[in-house]
């Protein structure tokens, strides 16, 4: 496990049947991956999950699977992860990211994980900043970004982005760095009375 939030369990994939199966909706549904390429076949599903699963073991970065700690169900992913070079994107740079299964849409379940996974990010690994980007269209995306306390910082044409998805490929990009996340934090602890 990586960490517990009030109602989820953050933690690796496991190599059951339930992680593989809900790993292979939120890839493959075509609402979930409206603001992607492609969908992904079980098979190319299959290899993604194994390579994360062995990325998270290997290096504690990734994008963990997030559960119901009322009975460990599956129900999408949020994570920390060293991003695919972007060109706006430093070297070492971590991006947080998620995807859900749609019924568990809407329930905050991204911001709860999120706001763990800054804190972890912050306070036990110590980075200086934590991005994420998402296509410019994607409103859902951007609106937890910004529930996060997140900052737009600029915007990129994705390179990985193929050419015969134009409507893809220009990307927002927001960031959080440690301080802010600290004085935010602080903040959020002071009594509207107290002010």
């Amino acid at each position: 496990m990586i960490l517990e939030t009030e109602r989820l369990v953050i933690r690796n994939w496991r190599d059951d049947r339930r992680d593989r199966a809900l790993f292979h909706e939120i890839n493959s549904d075509p609402e979930i991956m409206t603001f992607f390429p492609r969908r992904r076949t079980p098979e190319e599903s299959d290899q993604l999950f194994d390579k994360m699963r062995n990325r998270i073991a290997e290096t504690g970065y990734g994008f963990y699977a997030l559960a119901l700690k009322t009975d460990d169900k599956p129900i999408g992913f949020c994570g920390l992860q060293r991003p695919d070079p972007a060109p706006i994107l430093k070297a070492d740079a971590v991006e947080i990211g998620w995807r859900l299964a749609r019924p568990f849409w809407g329930r905050g379940y991204v911001t709860e994980a999120g706001k763990a996974l800054f804190a972890y990010g912050f306070d036990t690994l110590s980075l200086p900043e934590i991005v994420s980007f998402a296509v410019a269209e994607n409103h859902r995306s951007i609106a937890v970004m910004q529930r996060l306390g997140m900052r737009p910082t600029g915007s990129f044409d994705h390179p990985l982005v193929p050419d015969d998805t134009p409507h893809l490929k220009r990307h927002v990009l927001y960031a959080l760095t440690a301080e802010q996340w600290r004085l935010g934090t602080a903040n959020a602890a002071i009594t509207p009375s107290a002010r």
